[in-house]
């Protein structure tokens, strides 16, 4: 301010509420041009998806009567002879969750596989052992933790169709469920499961006694 040819300056507390008042409409303005930069430029999910193709259709005689759910952690680490980790080698921390189903194959009965007394009071079944069957990894609860490339293998990956390609490591978390789901009690679960179920079923159809007896086939 000019008065008699002096100028006063504003006092400090003056200054500072000005910084901050125009901090505050700095900040304001901005939040408003994000806003609308997000009304104009923000994402657009299209999907372009073709139709389904149906590319065969399968008649399943199998009982499903039993299954597994199975997590395990994978660590694959691969490794080039006389070069050093950090130019070539990937390490892959992967967890790997799926489930194995437990089944008796039905389609393979045939006519003398089961057995009427005269009476139709009893009836004897001969069915096949349950069996496992190939392990199915759910790509939800399946993912990977860490992974670790050199140079080289990151160079690859830029100039890969498919970069980060995580086939092997899937195809290795499915078979170490696969061998864990044999030393389970799964086919003996499956088993007796079928049997309580075709014993209920030929109970409500009359029959007072019903053995079912597996191995046949």
């Amino acid at each position: 301010m000019l008065l008699g040819g002096v100028v006063r300056k504003a006092p400090r507390w003056a200054l500072a509420l000005a910084v901050a008042a125009l901090a505050a409409g700095v900040f304001v303005t901005g939040a408003r041009l994000s806003s609308g930069f997000d009304g104009m430029f923000g994402e657009e999910t299209k999907d372009r998806t073709g139709p389904v193709l149906l590319k065969s259709i399968q008649d399943m005689s199998r009982y499903q009567a039993a299954s597994g759910n199975f997590q395990v952690v994978v660590d694959l680490e691969k490794d080039a002879r006389y070069l050093p980790d950090a130019l070539r080698g990937t390490r892959v921390l992967y967890v790997g969750a799926g489930s194995v189903d437990a089944y008796v194959d039905l389609g393979r009965i045939d006519e003398g596989a089961v057995t009427v007394d005269k009476d139709r009071g009893s009836a004897t079944l001969r069915l096949p052992h349950a069996r496992l069957a190939e392990p199915a990894l759910d790509p939800d609860r399946s993912y990977a933790v860490s992974k670790q490339r050199g140079l080289l293998d990151r160079l690859g990956d830029f100039f890969s169709d498919n970069p980060g390609d995580e086939r092997a490591v899937q195809r290795l978390a499915a078979r170490h469920i696969a061998d864990a789901a044999q030393e389970t009690s799964l086919v003996d679960r499956a088993e007796a499961n079928t049997t309580t179920l075709l014993r209920g079923l030929l109970r409500s159809l009359g029959f007072e006694e019903v053995k079912v007896v597996y191995g046949a086939g």
